[in-house]
């Protein structure tokens, strides 16, 4: 099957919420990317916060959302996607108005507590929406494509963002996060409007009635518990390194612009968004835990090659060693995405969606508490060498983990084909796994092209969908 017709085959699938949280995704992640590479740069060459203070200081928007996170899957469950999203992203608006004019660390973190109540409530939602919507081997697709869009959004912006900000010139860092909080209105006006009678909210089947649902009974699955610590690590590694760390370490390490900084994370763009597709079909039917053994080897050469940077500081090398890392790293990005929201969702059942989703949001906050300040911390007392060594340790953690967590989850959970596991549907299950996941029907929540979906997550029909932002973050 080719790319395009593969695309006009899935798009096809999807039922209208579908479609509409596709269609938007790009355009409200927009303003996001106009300030995710200049954030730590904004606070401490504008405003004059100490580096260390800064990596501090972002840590608290995972703190605020860790803090929110497990309350936020559970009423997720209750009050359903569609008003959880809608109050995170007027908390995002308002946390974005805040920075733009902060000048104080007391500011900045009064800033930070709205946008972590933002992403800490989202996450659990947003996933939760999409794979009520979307079922089966689309729902591996989706997550993919939807992270692609994701960043496009983000990567345009951070070119723009780029060219815009000069840090001899406070009021083009102003602009751009106001424009951030601008970019807030589309998926409010969407949630508002065309999306008003979408909720998201799920029932708990009869024969479930007795499932324990705390968080803690949740965590006590082994197979969920070594996905919350990959998960975990993935963030430290990954995400909980680009806003703080990777920036700092490109302009105080390998003393490169900040236009090469906006390069890079167009770069980063380019290659999500231009191999995604290819990407998703080549790993169709493969393990998930393989592909992301792969996506593990990627990202650890990704952080070799920045290191070679801060040996050529200033250099033209230098630029192209930030520039290789970021075309690597993005690359095992198109291996992560579509994996682990995947597992996570294969493994939840619908009433429980939101806090299934709600622990693995809180794995990534605490990685994304734990990176900035590590990060802060030993590029200030210039241990840039053992920056990079922590970070290659912990690629090769992950294989670790990643083996550990194949051995107990299901086949078709692990991403091999639902029909390959009808016929063994009542054979045991891999060790520590629920089969009620695996054996749901593939067109449960699919609707055939032109017909309204019926779905029993939902009580009511479905207008759509609307994306708000995903630090794609694992969007």
């Amino acid at each position: 099957m080719t790319t395009r017709g593969g695309t006009r085959e899935f798009w096809a699938q999807l039922p209208t919420e579908g479609r509409w949280l596709l269609s938007t995704v790009a355009i409200q992640t927009l303003g996001r990317g106009l300030t995710l590479p200049f954030t730590v740069i904004y606070l401490h060459e504008v405003r004059g916060i100490e580096l260390g203070l800064s990596g501090l200081l972002m840590s608290l928007i995972a703190v605020f959302a860790l803090a929110v996170t497990g309350p936020g899957g559970s009423l997720t469950d209750r009050l359903g996607a569609r008003v959880m999203l809608l109050l995170a992203t007027t908390a995002q608006l308002v946390g974005c108005v805040v920075l733009a004019f902060a000048t104080t660390p007391l500011t900045v973190a009064l800033a930070f507590l709205f946008l972590g109540f933002s992403f800490g409530i989202s996450w659990p939602a947003f996933n939760a929406l999409i794979a009520a919507v979307v079922d089966g081997s689309a729902r591996q697709q989706y997550f993919g494509i939807n992270f692609a869009l994701v960043n496009l959004g983000i990567g345009v912006g951070g070119v723009v963002g780029g060219i815009v900000v000069d840090v001899d010139r406070p009021a083009t860092f102003t602009a751009i996060f106001l424009a951030d909080a601008v970019s807030m209105l589309v998926p409010i006006a969407l949630l508002l409007g065309p999306l008003r009678h979408v909720h998201g909210r799920a029932e708990a089947p009869e024969h479930a009635t007795g499932e324990p649902g705390s968080y803690l009974a949740i965590l006590r699955r082994p197979e969920v518990l070594w996905l919350t610590l990959l998960t975990f690590v993935a963030t430290f590694v990954g995400y909980g390194q680009m806003e703080a760390g990777m920036p700092a370490f490109a302009r105080g390490v390998a003393g490169v612009s900040t236009e090469v900084i906006g390069f890079a994370f167009a770069i980063n763009t380019a290659v999500i968004v231009g191999l995604q597709f290819l990407v998703l079909g080549r790993i169709s039917g493969k393990r998930r835990t393989r592909v992301f053994m792969v996506m593990s080897g990627l990202w650890a050469v990704s952080w070799l090659s920045l290191g070679v940077g801060g040996v050529v500081p200033g250099s033209v090398a230098a630029s192209a060693a930030v520039l290789t890392f970021m075309s690597l790293f993005a690359l095992g990005e198109t291996m992560l995405q579509p994996t682990i929201p995947a597992i996570t969702n294969d493994l939840a059942p619908d009433h429980l969606r939101g806090r299934y989703n709600a622990i693995s949001a809180g794995a990534f906050q605490g990685g994304t508490i734990l990176g900035p300040v590590v990060a802060g911390v030993l590029l200030q007392h210039r241990l840039a060498g053992v920056y990079i060594a922590l970070l290659v340790g912990g690629c090769v953690g992950m294989v670790w983990l990643a083996r550990l967590l194949e051995q107990r989850i299901t086949p078709a959970v692990n991403g091999l084909h639902r029909e390959a596991e009808l016929p063994e549907a009542t054979g045991a299950p891999a060790r520590g796994a629920a089969p009620a996941p695996v054996t749901e029907p593939v067109t449960e929540h699919l609707a055939a092209p032109g017909t309204e979906p019926v779905t029993e997550p939902f009580t009511e029909p479905l207008a759509g969908a609307s994306a708000v932002h995903h630090q794609t973050p694992l969007t």
